[in-house]
């Protein structure tokens, strides 16, 4: 009696563990103990099934061996796999008395003699609805028979073990319910909150807290309509009244922020069911503050959009065809279209014959590549009239990167194409003859002139200036000599072939290009034909006038380089046949250009060098004259022509001082080199002192200390490294000023050089008094110390004076190693020429050793 009160109370401790949701393996343990108390010398395991696999696996146990335990993991359950499988497949038990002689073991008896183990009794662990949960087992040492009594002990704790682990797995499954939930009410990234039935919080996530600036702290135990705009109070209260009556609603309200700024909400409430009965309100909120102002700007551009005058449309760029998906009133207007006629489809039918299909190209390809295109073409309107459309396409990305639509803009500017096509004429054509001017003239000079290369064939260009026209225009009246140049317009177009063009370019002067002539025969001919057209008079309101011309005749040849030398040859011929007595042609002789024509052209090209980055800044070193070492930089401005070539400065900058183009100029030496020698110095590299030459000009404009200040500043570049070269005309006008100028710049730090000294003013009264700390010997005497002992003379007492007067001395135009010797003999400080470096680029200089030949 007592031993079966103890196994009760056994069994009565494994149900409270059961009770209490013990960890399954306390329960099993205790379950083992309750097994060998009632049959001692037993080995209880435990077996749990997987059904994925449908595979046994021992669990981990003292009771057995590591080996013993890997080898019974995922074993398939079935018909002679031992025991334990065989009991699991056909959910009954299975005894084996002895696993040496049971054929079922031969997987395992190794393993299971290797254990010390002889026999098994396995019973499966099935649910009470039959689900198997894996294998009840009982090892014994030796060969062995169970009892009756046995056998009911092993279904009696296969029962136990079921009910344990069915405890285990809907615990468990309660823990992992109540963690989602948790979860997906801690991380929902909206607010998720409950009331209690009379509408105070009694929970909330941390969403909550972001939404409202109120910490749950702050919030638990309050009224919701605490924290509700005046105005929304009754539709809050409502809406939470309908969901405690079991109803749910989702509606947008305004909640006051914790920092007292009015929010939008919207809310989503439902009641909290248990059993059946409606214990509270859950609600769930966002804010949509941003997304209300988002519609309310959407709304407002909307408006704006169908106010526009302008054609809107949208077209959706993830369909193959882009079909119009939007399209304002005022595109219907434009096009005579109705919406419904124009959603779905490719806005390509405005298009017709007459579009023009580079436009469509331009726009096709915007479209391929997602990119902005604007374009001018002719559309066409449902009833077939056309308009001439500004269109104008750019792509809608969202913010994935990714084009969704393309938005268009359509502006009717028929009215706007033929203003531009009347003033496009007017620009182009006179006004009184309707021929063209001057400027289309140029235009077509070009044009044919290249073709003519391109055929092989001459074009000639005449110039006519009629003879005698101005006493008829002065002596009959403006209005007699407009008509009479109309009548002789009239009739020199009848002279021209389908290629030709006549030109009116002044009061009485006309131009005739005549492209594809196959020989100089033929050009005469045709002068001679024109000529001939003022032969018979003219009839101008009844009065009959006659009037001859004087021609000037140009071909193209071997001798012209460009188009527009043509019209300029001929133009001076008409001189020469004015002077052969008028009412003749001439042929333009061809004759060497005169230096006044070179510097005309240049000035206008100058100009443009100034503006196309054709110039270029050199660099020629001022060494030591003893060392040969770099003390300081020259900086020489080179001009890269683009048809001639390097033009000399000895050419350009006398033009640049006569045009005042000088001042652009300098400036433009003046940055340029503050800003390489600013780079130089940022990078850490080695910086010299660079002179820069200042013309006399430029010098005494007003603004130049503070132009000088201004790219300083802005370059960054300290005013020691900088050194201002001039010559001495800087005195001649108003010296007094100059030296004060001069005094301003040594004041800012500046170095002052006097270039080119014994070949200008040379007032040593004012040499006396300028601040300056260098003086520069013009090459000339260099060039004739070795030769002319005047020169050696001249050359030597300048540098006397000078050291006597604190000046360093430089001489330039050094060529030869006998000239550094006698200089450096007679105490040149620095000395400047070929023998030590031509001007260079910038990026041949940042490659120049420090060290240069020395004697």
């Amino acid at each position: 009696m007592t031993d079966d009160l103890a196994l009760l109370e056994a069994q009565q401790a494994i149900h409270e563990l059961i009770a209490q949701q013990a960890s399954l393996e306390t329960t099993l343990d205790a379950i083992a103990h309750w097994v060998g108390v009632q049959l001692p010398g037993a080995i209880v395991a435990f077996m749990r099934f997987d059904p994925a696999r449908c595979t046994l696996s021992l669990l981990s146990s003292s009771r057995f061996s590591r080996p013993y335990f890997e080898r019974l993991q995922n074993v398939p359950i079935g018909e002679g796999v031992a025991s334990f499988g065989e009991a699991a497949y056909r959910r009954r038990q299975v005894i084996t008395e002895d696993i040496l002689t049971d054929p079922r073991w031969d997987r395992f008896r190794d393993a299971a003699l290797a254990e010390g183990l002889r026999a098994c009794w396995s019973s499966p662990v099935l649910s009470p609805d039959g689900e198997l949960l894996g294998t009840f087992g009982i090892y014994y040492r030796d060969p062995i028979a169970p009892s009756g009594i046995s056998q009911r002990r092993l279904q009696q704790a296969a029962v136990l073990i079921a009910l344990a682990i069915i405890k285990e797995r809907n615990s468990r499954q309660r823990r992992l319910l109540a963690d989602r939930y948790q979860a997906l009410f801690v991380n929902h990234p909206d607010g998720v909150y409950e009331f209690d039935l009379e509408g105070h919080f009694l929970q909330g996530n941390a969403a909550l807290e972001n939404i409202t600036g109120y910490s749950m702290k702050e919030l638990l135990g309050r009224h919701f309509n605490d924290f509700v705009s005046p105005g929304y109070r009754d539709l809050t209260q409502a809406a939470f009244d309908a969901v405690r009556s079991g109803a749910s609603r989702h509606y947008e309200t305004q909640a006051i922020h914790a920092d007292g700024r009015h929010r939008y909400i919207e809310v989503t409430n439902f009641p909290v069911v248990v059993e059946g009965e409606i214990i509270g309100v859950y609600g769930i909120c966002r804010d949509i503050t941003e997304q209300k102002h988002q519609q309310a700007m959407l709304h407002l551009l909307q408006r704006g959009i169908e106010a526009s005058p302008d054609g809107v449309l949208m077209a959706d760029a993830t369909r193959g065809d882009l079909p119009i998906v939007y399209a304002n009133e005022a595109f219907c207007r434009l096009t005579g279209y109705k919406q419904d006629e124009v959603l779905g489809r490719n806005c390509r039918f405005l298009q017709g014959e007459q579009t023009d299909p580079d436009a469509i190209a331009i726009l096709r390809k915007a479209l391929q590549t997602q990119t902005r295109a604007q374009v001018t073409l002719l559309n066409y309107r449902k009833d077939g009239t056309t308009f001439w459309n500004r269109v104008s396409i750019s792509p809608v990305i969202d913010e994935s990167g990714h084009c969704t639509h393309f938005i268009g803009t359509q502006e009717d500017v028929t009215l706007e194409r033929s203003q531009e096509k009347q003033i496009a004429y007017q620009a182009t054509h006179d006004q009184l003859t309707g021929l063209p001017n001057r400027t289309l003239l140029g235009e077509r000079l070009e044009q044919d002139y290249r073709w003519c290369q391109q055929q092989q064939c001459l074009l000639a260009v005449m110039y006519i200036d009629l003879d005698g026209f101005k006493p008829i225009n002065e002596g009959l009246g403006y209005e007699i000599g407009n008509r009479l140049l109309v009548a002789i317009a009239d009739r020199l177009r009848q002279l021209l072939g389908p290629h030709d063009t006549l030109s009116r370019l002044t009061s009485d002067e006309f131009a005739i290009l005549l492209p594809n002539l196959a020989t100089h025969e033929d050009v005469a001919e045709r002068a001679e034909c024109v000529l001939a057209a003022f032969g018979h008079s003219f009839e101008v309101d009844g009065l009959v006038l006659h009037i001859s011309a004087s021609i000037g005749v140009a071909c193209s040849g071997e001798e012209t380089r460009q188009s527009h030398d043509l019209l300029r040859n001929a133009d001076r011929t008409v001189e020469i046949a004015k002077r052969q007595g008028r009412n003749t042609w001439q042929w333009f002789r061809q004759q060497r250009k005169q230096t006044t024509s070179e510097h005309i052209l240049l000035r206008h090209d100058l100009y443009t060098a100034l503006h196309e980055n054709q110039l270029e800044l050199y660099y020629q070193p001022i060494v030591d004259a003893v060392t040969g070492r770099i003390r300081s930089l020259e900086a020489l401005v080179r001009w890269h022509h683009p048809e001639h070539g390097m033009i000399s400065p000895g050419i350009f900058i006398p033009i640049a001082e006569q045009t005042g183009q000088i001042i652009p100029l300098g400036r433009w030496v003046l940055r340029q080199a503050c800003e390489h020698l600013a780079d130089m110095r940022a990078k850490g590299e080695r910086v010299f002192p660079v002179a820069i030459n200042i013309s006399a000009l430029q010098f005494h404009r007003d603004g130049f200390l503070s132009e000088v200040q201004a790219i300083l500043e802005e370059t960054g570049l300290p005013p020691e490294l900088l050194e201002l070269e001039m010559t001495e005309s800087i005195l001649m006008d108003d010296a007094e000023r100059a030296v004060e100028r001069i005094n301003a710049l040594r004041g800012m730090s500046i170095a002052i050089a006097i270039d080119d000294f014994g070949t200008g003013f040379s007032s040593l009264g004012y040499l006396r008094d300028l601040p300056i700390h260098k003086i520069k010997l013009d090459r000339s005497f260099i060039r004739d110390i070795l030769t002319s002992a005047n020169s050696a003379a001249l050359v030597q007492g300048i540098i006397t004076m000078a050291h006597h007067m604190g000046l360093l001395v430089v001489a330039e135009g050094v060529e030869e190693r006998e000239q550094q010797e006698t200089l450096i003999g007679w105490k040149s400080d620095m000395l400047q020429g070929y023998l030590f470096a031509r001007p260079m680029p910038w990026s041949e200089l940042r490659s120049l050793p420090g060290l240069l030949p020395a004697p």
